[in-house]
């Protein structure tokens, strides 16, 4: 029953991803025809529409895909690694990581060691503090028999916080110019991607599908609990930190390319969950497709809920997906407590 689902669910999916793409080409602060839309693709119209379609839209579109689908995997696997719907990268401070790594290069890098701050540094910079973050995390949840998920959600809860005050001294000592540049990186922002860095997101998504995919039979037996997963032959322990591994890295470059862009990562995979049931050979590439999609339709929306301005894409996702996460948090209280 779930995999039929599982399989329609994707097959609509797919289907979507044409129709959905056609519309964020086609609708912003100069709206485009999708006959027009198709020939600037083809490199038939104007210089104009070629602008607009092919160095614009384009590239925003295909970020926003390959981040919203990094972003549900990540959250999917955060989900089967707690054994819980309320699970999300954020919780083992990837994020904050990131952010604290962020803004340390846009403020010191230039001053302190008299580098200049270009995209590939900030990216680098974000994608090695979520992975310290990540493995501070995963040392601290390290106990005599193995490693604890409470621990390791209360050590991320701190290792977030700390990360978080660094971030803040950081702006502390920032001027206009740098405190706006990590203003604007924070709230989200998926437009002046580079090719190279799109196919270096597409690259780092290939291999943390797969390995997920791979495992993705170690993660069903992990929601048993980890006393029944290691009878059945788990690798428990191994299989904690490829996943906290992989959160770190994809997490990491999401959020030095896209900047922090809250809730895709909790709200697609509970819903693919509740679609598709909670086997993750098909909840993983599920969630995967649903987050593209899911990220898409939000940046469309930011760029033309406020015309002739932008909202930044975070600011949206977080105020969407908020109530959500208000509202799981309501329906699972009595658990809870």
């Amino acid at each position: 029953m779930h995999r039929e689902t599982a399989k329609r669910t994707l097959y609509l999916q797919l289907i979507l991803l044409l129709p959905l793409s056609l519309l964020a080409l086609c609708i912003g602060t100069e709206p485009s025809s999708i006959s027009d839309a198709l020939q600037a693709l083809l490199g038939k119209a104007n210089n104009t529409e070629q602008l607009i379609i092919r160095d614009i839209r384009l590239p925003r579109l295909l970020l926003a895909l390959l981040v919203g689908a990094m972003l549900a995997s990540c959250g999917t696997a955060c989900q089967g690694l707690f054994r819980n719907p309320l699970a999300d990268p954020s919780l083992i401070g990837v994020s904050a990581g990131a952010s604290m790594g962020a803004s340390l290069c846009i403020v010191f890098a230039a001053a302190v060691f008299d580098i200049p701050v270009s995209f590939l540094l900030i990216a680098i910079s974000a994608f090695l503090g979520g992975a310290l973050a990540s493995f501070l995390v995963y040392r601290l949840s390290l106990g005599d028999y193995g490693t604890s998920v409470a621990m390791m959600l209360l050590a991320g809860i701190a290792v977030s916080a700390l990360a978080g005050a660094i971030s803040s001294f950081s702006e502390f000592y920032s001027d206009n110019e740098q405190l706006r540049r990590i203003s604007i990186w924070q709230m989200g922002n998926l437009s002046g991607s580079s090719s190279m860095q799109r196919w270096g997101m597409f690259a780092l998504l290939g291999i943390v599908l797969v390995l997920l995919q791979v495992n993705a039979k170690k993660l069903n037996a992990l929601l048993l609990g980890e006393s029944e997963a290691r009878h059945l032959g788990v690798n428990v322990d191994g299989l904690k930190l490829l996943v906290v591994f992989l959160v770190a890295a994809g997490l990491g470059l999401s959020v030095a390319l896209a900047g922090i862009i809250s809730f895709i990562g909790l709200v697609v995979p509970h819903i693919m969950r509740l679609l598709v049931g909670p086997d993750h050979r098909f909840l993983i590439i599920n969630s995967a497709l649903g987050g593209a999609l899911l990220l898409l339709l939000a940046d469309t929306l930011a760029r033309t809920i406020v015309l002739p301005t932008e909202l930044p894409v975070g600011v949206l996702t977080a105020l969407l997906g908020a109530p959500f996460f208000l509202v799981l948090l309501r329906n699972k209280r009595q658990k809870i407590l």
